[in-house]
């Protein structure tokens, strides 16, 4: 099996490459820049390199042409992206997928797969959602606007009849996450979790990102075209997930202050500003609170069904994630 593959250098295409070359496929990765970190790190693990860059399209053809799957798992996620930046990540998430499902089907590859997210789907509300649930709300977000493009460009393509499969992971957790969540995991287990939070009763659908790469490579094994799968490890009030962090060790065991919406929409508004004058990851911010005070559940059943996957839980997920960071931390002070 010989895979094109975009986005080889980020959080979940690392270890999605890793998982690709130790199946004995041949990875063709694209990356913008060669001497970077990361792409000489997936060198290493046996993935041979193309430059270019999905916004386009011309750049991947030759790397493109002639393999057995693409694996479209590029994208820029954030939240709290500026003005100005806008129009790059419409650039990257919605061109760049249009660019490289377009070239895929035009060259006749035969399995494409398109990572998408549960957030194409909106706000679920009360219900507990599958592949066939219809958006209710507006997107709250630029990454949610962008994504929810691009995953409606790749549906239609399905309904034209291109052999694309597309994967919806849950809100993806792990060791070196750079996510709001995934930062105030790592001040969690560093002993600085603030005692006062927000959106207690929030509703979240999380995946562990070593369970998403099985998803994604089941969805090129055993992924019927035209279908969708959500990847997810279970659903999570947030109350309970920062209450299974407290049995574990880190940061402050009580929760002092649960600030109400407007509150809380008030200190995230002030930190987002404070965060980027400082240069530092905007992990506090309004579209950060935003989807923090909504809900998103999601079932997996039909991935464990259809791709042979046996998820683990999402209590599981969260000890594996804690566990794999206070390694990480403990590596970093000796």
């Amino acid at each position: 099996m010989e895979v094109f593959l975009t986005g080889g250098t980020g959080f979940i295409g690392q270890l999605l490459t890793q998982a690709l070359v130790q199946r004995g496929w041949e990875v063709i990765a694209l990356v913008r820049k060669p001497d970077s970190n990361e792409a000489k790190s997936i060198q290493a693990m046996g993935a041979t390199l193309i430059q270019g860059d999905i916004t386009d399209l011309e750049s991947m053809r030759e790397g493109m042409s002639g393999t057995d799957a693409v694996i479209h798992n590029a994208a820029w996620y954030e939240f709290g992206v500026s003005k100005s930046a806008r129009d790059k990540m419409q650039a990257i998430n919605v061109q760049g997928t249009e660019n490289t499902l377009r070239l895929a089907v035009e060259l006749g590859i035969q399995k494409i797969v398109y990572t998408s997210t549960i957030l194409a789907f909106g706000d679920t509300g009360d219900v507990v959602a599958d592949e066939r649930f219809q958006r209710r709300v507006p997107p709250q977000s630029s990454y949610e606007k962008t994504k929810t493009e691009a995953h409606e460009f790749a549906k239609k393509l399905q309904q034209d009849g291109a052999p694309v499969v597309i994967a919806c992971p849950a809100g993806v957790i792990g060791p070196g996450d750079h996510t709001g969540l995934g930062y105030m995991a790592r001040m969690y287990v560093r002993g600085l979790l603030p005692p006062v939070l927000f959106a207690a009763n929030g509703l979240r659908a999380h995946v562990h990102v070593d369970d998403v790469v099985e998803g994604i490579v089941g969805c090129v094994e055993h992924g019927q075209s035209g279908e969708t799968y959500i990847l997810s490890n279970g659903i999570m009030q947030h109350r309970d997930m920062f209450d299974l962090w407290k049995q574990t060790p880190g940061g402050f065991k009580t929760t002092l202050f649960w600030m109400p919406k407007p509150m809380a929409m008030l200190f995230n508004r002030v930190c987002e500003p404070i965060e980027r004058v400082l240069g530092l990851p905007i992990v506090f911010g309004q579209e950060f609170a935003l989807a923090a005070f909504s809900s998103f559940q999601f079932s997996a059943a039909k991935a464990e069904r259809e791709l042979g996957i046996r998820f683990r839980s999402v209590e599981q997920a969260w000890i594996d994630t804690l566990e794999a960071e206070r390694t990480i931390s403990r590596y970093r002070k000796s």
